[in-house]
């Protein structure tokens, strides 16, 4: 099941929690499938290959690249993959409250999608290596690694989410652009007309175009500008008018910078030397 990752955040955040094992599985090691799960919640983080396991029901294949959770008691199903080589740990947890609601996330089962983070594997290899030892602070570390390796599950979450949001901000902006290209566009229009503020759309060009809106905007122009010079003989001020350029100067000194030579060389060059 898909979930809000700012309300688990907000979970994990007032419900307190302990660590109650954490287990290292693969392929090879021999230990029986279950008909059910813990009677503890715990997250499965995917270390290599994949399997995939049903928890009442519903199945999720572990493979690096996401986390898996499942609650307590949960049905069980285990199917393998013939040529998959898999290796996982498991993180138990105990629910330090009785008042929890049978519809809180630690009941759920759910996937978080984190995509590839070294960062995760590493907190991950720690905190096996400091639960497998033995005195209060490994047991102490244990429990601020776990916090930190939920932190960090959840923090590549959401940037994966902001990163999905910002792409088809950035397209319903860019495919504005291409039919409007001509009009009076300015970024504070644009900026209004997404409900976003100027530095969030100058973040979002630069992610996903490798420049700012305006650089955007004006490049362009200049392209549309080129095709016009190559396919008809409008003067050049009304091409530059037509794309949306008032100041003729402007127009002529813009496309030289990105072309190399002034529109009207352009327009001799490839007109009379088509080849």
């Amino acid at each position: 099941m898909k979930i809000d990752v700012n309300q688990l955040a907000e979970h994990l955040a007032n419900t307190p929690f302990q660590v109650k094992g954490i287990y290292r599985y693969s392929r090879n090691t021999g230990v029986p499938s279950a008909d059910y799960t813990d009677s503890f919640p715990g997250f499965v983080f995917p270390l290599s290959g994949k399997i995939e396991f049903q928890f009442n029901g519903t199945p999720y294949i572990f493979s690096p690249g996401k986390v898996v959770h499942g609650g307590a008691k949960m049905k069980l199903n285990q199917k393998n993959f013939d040529d998959a080589n898999w290796e996982y740990i498991l993180v138990l947890y105990r629910i330090c409250t009785e008042n929890l609601a049978e519809t809180s996330f630690s009941h759920q089962h759910f996937e978080l999608p984190i995509g590839q983070s070294p960062r995760l594997i590493e907190l991950i290899m720690r905190l096996w290596h400091v639960n497998n030892q033995s005195g209060g602070i490994s047991m102490f570390q244990t429990e601020m690694l776990f916090r930190d390796v939920l932190n960090e599950a959840l923090l590549c979450v959401a940037n994966r989410q902001n990163s999905c949001a910002s792409h088809t901000l950035f397209e319903r902006i860019t495919t504005y652009i291409h039919e409007n290209y001509y009009q009076s566009l300015s970024i504070t229009s644009l900026a209004e007309q997404y409900n976003v503020n100027r530095n969030r759309l100058s973040y979002i060009f630069r992610k996903h175009a490798g420049m700012g809106p305006a650089e955007y905007l004006l490049n362009y122009r200049i392209n549309m500008a080129q095709k016009m010079l190559f396919t008809s003989d409008v003067p050049v001020q009304q091409i530059a008018e037509t794309v949306g350029i008032t100041d003729p100067f402007y127009f002529s000194r813009v496309f030289k910078k990105q072309y190399g030579i002034s529109p009207t060389e352009y327009r001799d060059k490839f007109i009379n030397n088509p080849c």
